[in-house]
């Protein structure tokens, strides 16, 4: 019998996060349910913001979105009944362009819950997309959820974030942090006691986007802005139950797999790390993933807009399939047996339409409930 499902504390991010305040309604009830399919619950709605990001902590559910997909609201905000409250106050969110980044949000590109407890947020430092980190913005947050104080700033230095970084997502093994470059492909080692980061794997085929694998939603290729088909670099990561490897791969796939001890070593030379890289899954594009601790791998399929789940077999089955799950990127898992999956549409942005938004509002945050033991949807 495969182990028990713990949710809760892993969340992966595609491109980024934002959050503009406007009409947003909590609709636990309104679920709707496709005929022999599972229940997909609308958990709350919004008609001004593009979040592809979520956590939730003892029912507080913390978003964030990129600034670029074109939010007024905060970067980091929490639901708060009908209305969105910027996280974890509102001089972090204050940013304006010639403003001091170093202490305040520029553009978050994921949200991240630590073993601990902590929220971190992972900043890319710069406001457009595309665009290089801003100088001093690029960075990691840790904020105590107990207090809603931030405890810690790690800035990511010009050296680990680069012209052209979009430093991506992070997942936390004992003394140090991994995270993704989704601009300029590659990993950041994070060690988590003197807050060193150092870039492995740089230009290494694992992390670059093939030419041969373009990004399909429903059916579409998602060209960039510049009317080329838009390539994203090492985005995705998951770290395996064990903690003995770490996996990852561009956003159009293929995944790879490294070994964490040689990761963690600063000793360990490029060649020697590089020999160690595996195959580890031919996956399709995909907005977000999430993976519980029997080693279960959640993740949306952006060609037909599903919720596909992996088997540490290899074996994959399809969760849901639903129009609304359009792009669905970083999911979470929470503790009491639930899918988030926030409704990004980030193919959607104007950023990728010749300068007009083709969003359908509102943009949506779904849940499915899963089978504590099966990781699979339950039915009513």
């Amino acid at each position: 019998m495969r182990s028990p499902i713990k949710l809760g504390l892993t969340v992966a991010a595609l491109l980024a996060p934002v959050i503009a305040v406007g009409l947003f309604q909590k609709a636990a009830a309104a679920g709707a349910k496709p005929r022999n399919g599972p229940e997909i619950v609308t958990e709350a709605t919004t008609d001004q913001m593009v979040w592809n990001a979520v956590v939730e902590d003892e029912r507080r559910i913390f978003v964030s979105g990129p600034r670029w997909a074109g939010g007024t609201g905060p970067q980091l905000a929490r639901i708060a009944g009908t209305r969105l409250e910027p996280y974890p106050d509102a001089g972090w969110n204050s940013w304006r362009p010639g403003d001091d980044p170093s202490r305040k949000f520029v553009n978050i590109n994921a949200l991240h819950q630590g073993p601990d407890g902590t929220l971190w947020a992972v900043d890319t430092g710069s406001p457009t997309f595309g665009g290089d980190p801003l100088p001093n913005a690029a960075k990691l947050v840790a904020i105590d959820l107990a207090s809603d104080k931030v405890v810690r700033v790690i800035p990511l230095p010009p050296e680990v974030a680069r012209g052209g970084s979009y430093v991506d997502d992070i997942r936390f093994n004992g003394a140090h942090a991994y995270l993704t470059d989704a601009g300029n492909p590659g990993l950041i080692v994070l060690d988590l006691a003197t807050g060193a980061t150092r870039r492995v794997l740089d230009g290494h085929p694992s992390t670059v986007a093939r030419a041969d694998r373009p990004i399909i939603v429903a059916g579409r290729r998602l060209n960039g802005p510049d009317g080329q088909p838009l390539k994203v670099q090492s985005d995705p990561l998951e770290l395996s139950p064990d903690g003995q490897y770490l996996y990852y791969g561009p956003l159009e796939g293929p995944w790879s797999r490294v070994p964490t001890r040689l990761l963690d070593r600063a000793d360990v030379g490029p060649a020697t790390l590089a020999a160690a890289v595996e195959a580890f899954a031919d996956l399709p594009p995909m907005g977000g993933s999430v993976m519980d601790t029997a080693g279960n791998l959640y993740f949306s399929d952006l060609r037909d807009s599903a919720i596909r789940k992996r088997s540490p077999d290899g074996t994959i089955v399809t969760l849901a399939r639903d129009p609304r799950l359009h792009w669905v990127d970083a999911m979470f898992l929470t503790g009491d047996g639930r899918l988030l999956m926030p409704a990004a549409q980030l193919d959607r942005v104007a950023a990728f339409n010749g300068g007009r938004s083709r969003i359908a509002w509102p943009v949506a945050l779904y849940s499915l409930r899963l089978d504590p033991v099966t990781g699979s949807p339950t039915k009513r």
